[in-house]
């Protein structure tokens, strides 16, 4: 024996031993038609705790709603789906979503004296007559995909649909585009006309002349521009170059399993103005080194904002030699007296002084 999660329209179940079509719900109780074409009502709980009762032909359950899927819509698409969801249940259970608990439906989808058929009908005309030209059939689409994919089966899918970043462009054009845009990394830097020539030239010289039309010249300028997005192909020759030999990243994120293995630098600008040691005013910036593994704090730097120089090489030494200062040592703490130089360090660290550590 079956017991069903829930019930619907049009599910076939065994009942005081006899085959019936669920044909409609009113609250707990629902409509039953038997082969021979006789009604019963009765009580859901009756009809479940039946001894004989059997669920011998069921629709598909909804699915679950793609709330992420959804999120990502429009809001005047989301909100045309749920439009679309409230008729449907109120054609499916005679009353729409919401409806207070002493509400009763309406005549022309009351599910205990309007056929399913009739209710298709008269909801089908209810939104022509809203102004939304409607017929049965879609209707009854509708409500087919509402049962199979819930809410999301009556999102508008034109507003999901990815775009294509080379537009409806021909494959052979964009393919003849990106071979150019590639060859011009070791080339000087040239214009966008003159890869457009390249573009018509190779596809002569692979198709025939002719053979593939060439969109329109701000077409072509468009298609360039997304194709070489990032790779300076019509700027600075050094820097499309530089790009072009640099490793790819790699797919995953680095871990660190082991204590220094991997030490990342970060920068933070304060929101504090500070006097350098020549009297000019700027902004302080905290740039300490973070051990990955152990996420701790080896060393930190509070430097002007722009003096990149010897920020590297203060944090690496202020985490390399701590360990011997903590023994004792004073020599490897000379980097701090050095960074005071470039770093206003006496100025911006009241408070910070370093104290030699009991013997």
């Amino acid at each position: 024996m079956i017991r069903p999660s829930a019930l619907r329209v049009e599910d076939r179940v065994i009942f005081a031993g006899q085959a019936h079509t669920v044909v409609a719900f009113s609250g707990t109780t629902m409509r039953l038609l038997s082969d021979a074409g006789e009604t019963t009502v009765v009580a859901l709980s009756y009809l479940l705790a039946a001894e004989d009762f059997e669920l011998i032909g069921a629709a598909p359950a909804p699915r679950v709603e793609s709330v992420g899927l959804l999120e990502a819509m429009p809001e005047h698409v989301v909100a045309a789906a749920r439009e679309w969801e409230r008729h449907l249940v109120e054609l499916e259970t005679g009353l729409p979503p919401g409806a207070a608990a002493d509400a009763r439906p309406r005549p022309e989808y009351d599910p205990m004296t309007q056929t399913m058929a009739a209710r298709e009908k008269a909801k089908a005309a209810e939104l022509t007559a809203a102004g939304s030209k409607t017929g049965v059939r879609t209707v009854q689409r509708m409500r087919a995909r509402y049962r199979d994919q819930g809410l999301w089966g009556l999102v508008d899918t034109r507003s999901a649909r990815a775009a294509k970043p080379t537009g409806h462009v021909d494959e052979r054009v964009v393919a003849a585009a990106a071979t150019v845009v590639a060859a011009q990394i070791g080339t000087s830097t040239g214009t966008r006309s003159r890869a457009i020539r390249q573009i018509r030239e190779l596809l002569d010289d692979e198709h025939g002349p002719g053979v593939v039309e060439l969109p329109s010249q701000a077409t072509c300028y468009r298609l360039l521009e997304v194709l070489s997005k990032g790779r300076h192909t019509f700027g600075s020759a050094v820097t499309r170059r530089q790009t072009a030999n640099k490793p790819p990243r790699p797919y995953t994120a680095t871990t660190a399993a082991r204590p220094g293995e991997q030490v990342q630098l970060d920068a933070t600008p304060l929101d504090v103005m500070a006097v350098m040691d020549d009297g000019v005013t700027g902004r302080a910036e905290l740039v300490l080194s973070i051990d990955i593994a152990t996420r701790t704090i080896c060393s930190g730097v509070l430097r002007p904002v722009g003096a990149r120089r010897s920020t590297r090489r203060c944090c690496w030494r202020g985490r390399r030699s701590r360990s011997r200062c903590d023994r004792g040592g004073t020599r490897p703490w000379r980097w701090l007296r050095r960074g005071s130089r470039t770093s206003v360090w006496s100025r911006w660290t009241l408070g910070w002084r370093w104290r030699p550590p009991n013997r």
